[in-house]
């Protein structure tokens, strides 16, 4: 196995060679940027995904039997860290390539791998989660979208909502009830679903960014293959256990927001206030900046933490959630300093606002983080269970069958 190093040299040279350096218009806070034309982001997220997987950029930690390279997390941070200073758009494959591929190594079929892993690392086909429902965002393990087993096909009628890429996924990662007549845990079933169908109608929920990177599902009378099953009947909540689990690591401890990316946009911010309006920071602002720097390095430190319990085989649990929180804490002060450190410029958005508006993209988009992959309030309480051993939430219902609690 190549080591850390060599291999941190290579990326280097090869994004040097082959790709666009970020500018300040790249502001790595601005986690839900729009795209005017959308269509053509999703090709051009398309064709560069294929270049890094002909390159051998791609599953750096998959399997080398399914297409990856077998290389450690430690890698996959390297690359995080070099391929931060630099113009790759292909955010919108990090549900498959970070959630719905980690899930099937784990726990698909040798078929099911073989006919979504490839494709999923060329970038041909986009992926969505389908998890959250109106009553079932906190509790995932209460979700009402039914799938009826109807021959060799499941029968799903239902609603989901806060999917992030619904409108341009080819595939979904959907968590069903199959039985509501057991405990809600016990009830679930963990589906693939062609999100090209008859039946499955996806609507956009508006930003106040303006955007609609969200949105909310409709299923009716959707079918999926009984062969699209993960995991087995039943088994939906140990399987959506492994995305989620993926989710939290992957969004907070191998963000964007890298060290030297950020710094990198808060010096260009800094530039551009001083050339607009001929001010220097204050003391204040100072501080705060610095206080900026000793949370992205505390984040990455504890992303080392997360690096090595991968490294052993583990799956983290509550350092997951911990770095999540973190990670939300972080994006909101660094986006709030942004909008602060240019005073009334702070005010305007788009071609009017310095660095085309991003950082007014990203304050408006900071809350939807404290949401994405699980709110602050449920990472909270994860942590106090799991770490600080805290009395646990009363879970009334937990044993009784589901189709008895929820219609009470």
């Amino acid at each position: 196995m190549i080591p850390v190093d060599e291999f941190r040299t290579e990326a280097r040279t090869w994004l040097a060679e082959h790709a666009t350096p970020r500018t300040a218009e790249g502001n790595p806070a601005a986690v839900f940027a729009e795209h005017p034309d959308e269509e053509a982001h999703v090709e051009r997220s398309k064709e560069w995904q294929r270049r890094l997987h002909d390159a051998g950029w791609a599953g750096l930690t998959w399997p080398e039997q399914y297409g990856g390279r077998g290389l450690t997390p430690s890698h996959q941070i390297v690359w995080a860290e070099e391929a931060a200073d630099f113009d790759i758009p292909t955010a919108i494959f990090s549900i498959g390539l970070g959630m719905a591929g980690p899930t099937l190594i784990v726990w698909g079929t040798e078929q099911q791998k073989d006919r979504w892993l490839p494709p999923m690392l060329l970038g041909d086909e986009i992926w969505c989660q389908l998890f959250s429902e109106p009553d079932a965002g906190s509790d995932v393990a209460a979700v009402r979208t039914r799938a009826v087993l109807d021959g060799e096909e499941y029968v799903v009628n239902g609603q989901k909502v806060w999917t992030s890429g619904a409108h341009y996924s080819k595939w979904g990662m959907l968590l069903a009830r199959t039985d509501p007549d057991v405990p809600k845990h016990a009830g679930l079933t963990y589906l693939i679903i062609d999100m090209d169908q008859p039946g499955v109608e996806v609507r956009p929920l508006r930003q106040m960014t303006g955007g609609a990177n969200f949105n909310e599902v409709f299923f009716h009378d959707a079918r999926v293959p009984q062969e699209n099953v993960v995991g087995g009947p039943g088994m939906g909540w140990n399987v959506a256990i492994t995305t989620l689990m993926n989710e939290r690591t992957s969004i907070g401890a191998l963000s964007s927001l890298e060290s030297q990316s950020a710094d990198t946009a808060l010096l260009q911010l800094m530039d551009a206030v001083a050339e607009a309006t001929g001010a220097q920071q204050t003391p204040v602002m100072r501080a705060r900046l610095a206080d900026l720097r000793v949370r992205m390095k505390v984040l990455e430190f504890h992303a080392a933490r997360i690096v090595a319990r991968l490294a052993q085989g583990e799956i983290p649990t509550a350092e997951g959630s911990a770095a999540k929180l973190m990670l939300s804490d972080l994006l909101t002060r660094f986006a709030t300093w942004g909008i602060d450190a240019q005073g009334p410029y702070g005010t305007l958005d788009g071609a009017d606002a310095l660095a085309d508006g991003s950082w007014a993209g990203a304050f408006l988009g900071a809350p939807g983080v404290r949401i994405a992959g699980g709110t602050d309030e449920i990472m909270r309480n994860i942590i106090g269970e799991r770490v600080l051993d805290l009395p646990r939430e009363p879970r009334v219902g937990r044993d009784l069958p589901f189709s008895g609690v929820a219609d009470g």
